[in-house]
Order: C-alpha cells, then structure tokens, then sequence
C-alpha cells in the first residue's frame, strides 16, 4: 500500500476553518474567516450584470473550442484597460502583455513558474504578514522567500519607515510582492504619495515588482484603487501584476483572473509572453472561458458597464457601512478597547487585535470563526449578525 501510508496533509489555515464551519450545528455561527463577500442577508450574490452578460453569451454562442493558451485578445484588452486605463502609454506603447488565468492564484502560480525557469536565484520577498497563501505558491514553484515589514501592530497602522529601509537592502533583481490595494490581511494601504516612494526604491535597486490586485474596486473606487500599480507602471519599467475577478465581479467559482506583464518596451513584452505560454502549456494548457467572456462583455459595453460599477460601489459602501457599524457597537456594549482603526482601513480585510486564544474561545463558545491571526472578514458583517458577534467579543475581552 502507497497511499494510506503518507502522512495526512494539514487543512488548508483558511478553508479548513470554513469546512468546520460548515459541520458548525450551531444555527447563530458566523464564518469571518473565508475571503468571500457576502450581502445584508448574508448570501454572496450573483450580480445582475453578470447575470445579463451570461443570458447574451449564452445567445451567441457557437462553440466549446479550446481558447489560445494566453486566452482572448479582447479579454487581455478589457483587462489592461481596466488595471492601467486605456489611453495609459504602456499600453499605447505596446509594452504590456496579458494572459488569462485561472483565478488570481492561478497568475501568482504562473508568474512563479516564469520566475523560477527564466530568472533563477530571485527570491520573492513578501509584506509581512501577506495572504496565507502566498507562501505556498511561490515555495510550490520552487522559489526562496524572505519578508519585508509591513504592519505595526502597536499602532495599527503601516510600518512604513521599517518597510523602506528593507526594501533599501534587498539584493538588485529580486522580486518584492506587492499588494496593489486593500491589503491582505491588515486593510492598511500606503498613501499615493507613499507608493511614489515605494516606486523610487524600486527603480534604485532594479527590484521586479509583481502586485497582486485582487480588490480593485472595494476600497475608494475602481480609478483610485489602481493609483498603486499605476505609480509604479513608469517609463522603461518591468513588473508583474496579478488580477483578480472573484471578489469585485463576484465571480468565485469561475476562477478568473489574468497575469499582465509589463515590459520596457514592445519586444520585451513579446519575448515575456512567450515564456508565459511556455509556463502556461505545461500547467493548465489553456483557460476557461466562461468567466473572461462575462468580464469582456460587462466592460464593453456601456450599459453593463455602469450597471457593474454601481454593484461595485454598492459593496464597497456596505463594507465601509459594517466597520463603522462594528465599531460602534462594540463601543455600544462597554468595550474599553479602541477599534476606531478598522473605520479607516480598507477592502474585506483587517487584523482585529484578538489575540490566538480570544480567537479559539470565540470559535469553541459562540461559533465565530476567526482566522487565528485574529484577521476578520469584514464583508462577513451583516446587521443581523452584528449584536451576536459583538457581545461574544465583548465577552472574551472581559
């Protein structure tokens, strides 16, 4: 016997969590760990424009043929226009290439792949902490990781200064992961004048960038939410940039997202996109097509288009609602503690203070699942579930 003879794989920090929850008997349990957004009833909706697009792709429809291997130009279009703008110069330039992937991790993956294969000795450096996740993609494709500070957990704020003055020390060509907005897991973002600097590091020490943009659209808006990755997009740059469609379309289970590189001039763009098929080939051989075609069809056309956006904007207002809401409450029901930073902070994610422990007992006692970093879901929040979560916290802070 082989296989029962292996050792039994530790659950996955994040899914495990919901696969407990969901053997959860406990009708008031509340799930904050999984990264999935969820309404006011607390459902994770399909969008209305998704839905639209999928009744006219579902029309026009003439085959299930495999797509290309980096996926449909117009997809790629539709996705540089989004991430960069469309009258941006590196796309005017030609110098920016796009293959669709699946998800965002499966472009995390890929970019992996191209790093390991075609510039061997670069460590990835990571923020510290990043998504659990990041970690094992780039040690599953073979590749060092190391980490930069990120987060000062006294002030809740960005450790900025500590930040700058490791990038200052990473060795020439390595790989510095970025996260373009709505930082997993802490919601702390640098400020545009910030990633202004950030990018002058970078440039100094010939640093490839490579951000992951999984929120675009769920911390002040589509355009100001990419003014990270645009800062660092300059004249004569590289970088990598890793999307996301789960989150801001909804699109969970289609697993779509894309991995842009953006190159100094048009034959290097060319030359990378070559070597990412190459990676892509010997992967998953080619993407899924479902879920690109209902992206290309919202974003071009205008009705969609403004009808997407305002969903959009309809998540982003809700989360911003429940961090206040929190934070009200919780100072509502005598709470001593100050929870005003999570009004500030951003996207789906933030780091609670709660401790390990606080964390179990709020599992074992009342049903709340919490990552044990003490990272919470705000988008998990709902108005009905507020006061349960609330008095629980309140319980074990006492």
């Amino acid at each position: 016997m082989i296989f029962e003879a292996l050792p039994m794989a530790p659950a996955d920090p994040i899914l495990g969590l919901t696969e407990a929850f969901n053997k959860d008997p406990n009708p008031n349990k509340i799930n904050l760990s999984v990264g999935v957004y969820k309404d006011a009833a607390g459902k994770t909706p399909v969008f209305r424009s998704v839905k639209r697009a999928e009744e006219r792709i579902l029309q026009r429809e003439t085959s299930k043929d495999y797509m290309p291997i980096q996926g449909a130009p117009d997809y790629a279009r539709a996705v540089q226009a989004l991430v960069l703008g469309a009258d941006h110069p590196a796309v005017s330039e030609k110098r920016v290439a796009t293959a669709h992937t699946p998800g965002g991790t499966g472009a995390l993956r890929v970019a992996g792949d191209f790093i390991k294969h075609m510039l061997p000795g670069r460590t990835v450096w990571l923020s510290n902490p990043t998504w659990p996740n990041h970690p094992n993609v780039f040690k599953a494709a073979g590749l060092p990781i190391d980490t930069y500070p990120y987060f000062d957990a006294a002030a809740n704020a960005l450790d900025f200064d500590a930040m700058i003055a490791k990038l200052k020390t990473i060795p020439e060509g390595d790989v510095v992961v970025l996260h373009g907005c709505c930082h997993n897991p802490t919601g702390i973002d640098p400020t545009p004048e910030q990633w202004q600097i950030i990018g002058d590091i970078l440039d100094a020490r010939r640093l490839l960038p490579l951000i992951d943009f999984a929120y675009q659209g769920l911390g002040d808006g589509l355009e100001e939410d990419a003014a990270g990755v645009r800062a660092l997009c300059r004249p004569g740059r590289e970088m990598f940039i890793c999307s996301s469609f789960s989150k801001n379309f909804g699109l969970y289970n289609e697993r779509v997202g894309a991995l842009t590189v953006v190159a100094a001039n048009e034959q290097g763009a060319q030359i990378a996109l070559s070597q990412l098929k190459a990676c892509i080939r010997a992967n998953y051989s080619n993407p899924p097509a479902h879920g690109a075609a209902i992206i290309t069809t919202v974003l071009n056309d205008p009705d969609l288009r403004a009808e997407w956006e305002a969903e959009v904007a309809a998540m982003r207002d809700r989360i911003n609602g429940m961090r206040t809401l929190f934070v009200d409450t919780l100072k509502a029901k005598g709470v001593q503690r100050d929870f005003s930073f999570l009004k500030q902070q951003r996207g789906m994610f933030s780091f609670s203070g709660l401790t390990k422990e606080q964390v179990e007992t709020l599992r074992q006692k009342y049903a709340i699942y919490i990552l044990g970093s003490g990272r919470i879901n705000v988008a998990g929040m709902t108005p009905g579930n507020m006061d349960t979560l609330c008095d629980a916290i309140a319980a074990v802070l006492r």
